[in-house]
């Protein structure tokens, strides 16, 4: 039996008004390139909605990216995001998130073309730890499209983990009897990744063999 999650990323774009949105949309259409060239396309959906400064925005992709199936999230800053709606996508998504950011091409156009994504990028980092918001974060999230196709690549058995383990129902058996857990401290890493646990006495085991002898 092969019950492997499979992983399918939206990947969203975000700007600001103060940046053209058609940077982010270019880059974004770069990162989707570059990852379908490495990579395929069978993990990943461009999401068409570019969030800008606005919740109606971030609604609007939410809906876009459940519609297409996604599972899993790349918030990507194709340039200086807006925190509040980028990190609500974030939160009132239901699966694992992911946040990269674009480098800069070239000096030659800091006018039109200026995005300050790291700028973005640490700010995304610190809202995202106000709200209290679980997000994976590269050890350095800012890149080319191909750099940045590398790490939602990295990303896919991350979040497939994190998808398979969310459903995960566990029945144990210990020293104490089921629903005694206030005392089994280790057990609240399991709760936070989704998992349910059920600890059964060895007790009520050991009854529990007896009762059904020569079954």
């Amino acid at each position: 039996m092969n019950n492997l999650p499979q992983v399918k990323v939206g990947i969203v774009a975000v700007s600001r008004d103060c940046f053209p949105e058609s940077l982010s949309v270019d880059r974004r259409k770069a990162l989707v390139s570059a990852y379908t060239k490495k990579f395929g396309a069978d993990s990943i959906y461009e999401c068409p909605v570019c969030i800008v400064e606005s919740e109606i925005h971030m609604v609007q992709a939410l809906e876009d990216i459940k519609k297409a199936g996604c599972n899993a999230l790349c918030v990507y800053l194709g340039n200086f995001g807006p925190e509040i709606s980028e990190t609500l996508l974030a939160k009132h998504f239901d699966g694992p998130s992911m946040f990269i950011a674009a480098a800069e091409e070239t000096q030659n156009n800091l006018v039109g073309g200026r995005g300050d994504a790291y700028c973005g990028m640490l700010n995304a980092s610190y809202n995202l730890k106000l709200r209290n918001i679980k997000a994976y974060i590269p050890e350095y999230p800012v890149g080319t499209a191909e750099e940045c196709a590398d790490m939602i690549n990295e990303f896919l058995p991350i979040a497939r983990a994190i998808i398979g383990l969310s459903d995960l129902k566990i029945i144990s058996f210990g020293p104490r009897p089921l629903n005694f857990l206030a005392c089994n401290a280790p057990i609240k890493q399991l709760y936070n990744l989704g998992v349910e646990i059920e600890e059964n006495s060895e007790l009520d085991l050991f009854v529990a063999f007896y009762k059904h002898e020569g079954h």
